[in-house]
C-alpha cells in the first residue's frame, strides 16, 4: 500500500513540474513550434510518465526511508516527541514575529534571507530546549497538579495506585504474579517494550539454562496478563540514548513518577541514590518470613555438612538456613535444635543453632 502511495505522489509531481518546466525546457531546445507540446495537459501527461518511469527505480528506496523514519519516530517516547513539537512551535512562532518586525525595515536582499535563517535557527533551538528540558516541564506540571490534587494522589498512594514497573529479574523470577494474585500488588503493571526485548533475546539464547530462564519469563507474562485480572500495560517508548536496560528503567520511573519492582540488589541500591521508588521482592519474602529469637527450639531435619569443621546444614520450610554445629554426626536425622543466633545479611536470614541433645548432656 505504501508503495502505491509513492508511486501517486510521484505522478503528482511529475504532472506538476511537466507544468511548470516542460515548456521552458522545450523551448531551450528549441522544439516547442509542436502545437501539442504547448497545452498544459499534455505536458502534465509527460511529466507524469517520466516520474513514474523513475519511480521503478527510486521507489525502493524512498519506501526504505519512510519505513525507517516510521520505526525510528515510533520507539521515540511519546514525551520527547510532544515536548520537542511544543518547542518547535514556540521556536517558530519567536522567528516569525522578529522576521514580521524585521520587514519593517526595507532592505532588498536581507528582507528574503533573514526570514529563512530565523526560521532555521529558532526552530532548532526550540526544538533542542523543549527535548532537553522536558524532564524539568513534565516536574513542573507534575508540582502544580500535586497542588491542585494532593488529596486525590496521597488517597491514590494508600490504594497503591502507581505504575508498577517490572524489571527483567523480577519477571525471570516469577514470584510476582503470585504476588500480584493475592491482591498486595495493586495499580497499574507496566512492561517496557525493551524488557520484553531482553526476555526475547534471553529466550533465543543458546545457553540451555539462559533460553529456559528466558521462556519462564515469557510464561509469567503471560500468566499475569491473561489469568489475573490486574491492569498490565505494555510501554512502547525507548530511550536510544541509554544503553543499559537497567539505566532505561529508572529513567522511566522517573518519568512516570512509578515504582520499580525488582530483586536486583544492585539495581534496587542506584533507585535509592537516585530517589527513585522500589519494591524488591526479596525484602518481601525476607519481611514475611517467621520471627526465630535466639534461645527458641526448632525441629529439623539436617541434610549435609557445612562449611566449617563439624557443622551441619538444614532449612526450613520457608528456605531459611540453619546452620547446626556439632551437627554433621546428625545428617539425614532430624532432630531438636535450640537456636543460639539470627543473622539478618542482603541475601537473607542465616539462623545459627546447636542440638539439644548437647545442651541436655552439658
Amino acid at each position: 500500500m505504501l508503495k502505491r502511495i509513492v508511486q501517486a505522489c510521484f505522478l503528482i509531481i511529475g504532472g506538476t513540474l511537466g507544468i511548470l518546466l516542460l515548456p521552458e525546457l522545450l523551448v531551450l531546445i528549441h522544439i516547442n513550434d509542436i502545437p501539442l507540446i504547448n497545452n498544459s495537459y499534455v505536458t502534465a501527461i509527460l511529466g507524469a510518465i517520466i516520474f513514474y518511469l523513475i519511480t521503478f527505480w527510486a521507489v525502493d528506496y524512498v519506501y526504505d526511508f519512510i519505513k525507517w523514519t516510521e520505526d525510528s519516530l515510533v520507539k521515540i517516547p511519546v514525551t520527547d516527541v510532544l515536548f520537542g513539537s511544543v518547542g518547535l512551535i514556540f521556536g517558530l512562532i519567536v522567528a516569525f514575529l522578529i522576521g514580521f518586525a524585521f520587514n519593517a525595515v526595507q532592505v532588498p536582499i536581507l528582507n528574503e534571507v533573514v526570514p529563512i535563517l530565523l526560521t532555521l535557527l529558532f526552530g532548532y533551538l526550540g526544538f533542542q530546549v523543549g527535548f532537553k528540558k522536558r524532564d524539568e516541564l513534565l516536574s513542573l506540571f507534575g508540582n502544580r497538579s500535586n497542588k491542585k490534587k494532593s488529596g486525590d494522589e496521597e488517597a491514590d498512594k494508600a490504594a497503591g495506585k502507581a505504575l508498577k514497573i517490572l524489571d527483567t529479574s523480577v519477571i525471570i523470577d516469577g514470584r510476582v504474579a503470585d504476588i500480584c494474585q493475592t491482591g498486595f500488588l495493586e495499580g497499574t503493571i507496566v512492561i517496557p517494550q525493551f524488557v520484553l526485548e531482553e526476555l526475547q533475546h534471553i529466550a533465543d539464547s543458546s545457553d540451555v539454562l539462559k533460553r529456559n530462564r528466558g521462556r519462564r519469563g515469557l510464561d509469567i507474562l503471560n500468566r499475569i496478563q491473561k489469568e489475573l485480572s490486574i491492569k498490565v500495560e505494555i510501554y512502547e517508548g525507548d530511550f536510544e540514548e541509554i544503553s543499559e536496560v537497567d539505566s532505561k528503567l529508572v529513567k522511566l520511573a522517573k518519568l512516570t513518577n512509578g515504582i520499580l519492582v525488582t530483586n536486583d540488589f544492585n539495581l534496587n541500591k542506584v533507585c535509592e541514590l537516585q530517589n527513585v521508588s522500589v519494591l524488591n521482592i526479596n525484602d518481601l519474602a525476607n519481611a514475611v518470613k517467621p520471627v526465630v529469637l535466639p534461645g527458641e527450639e526448632l525441629t529439623v531435619q539436617v541434610i549435609k555438612d557445612g562449611k566449617e569443621y563439624n557443622q551441619g546444614v538444614a532449612y526450613l520450610d520457608d528456605g531459611t538456613m540453619i546452620v547446626v554445629e556439632e551437627g554433621r554426626e546428625y545428617i539425614g536425622k532430624r532432630i531438636e535444635v535450640l537456636v543460639t543466633s539470627v543473622l539478618q545479611t542482603s541475601a537473607g536470614r542465616m539462623i545459627f543453632a546447636k542440638p539439644k541433645l548437647l545442651e541436655k548432656a552439658l
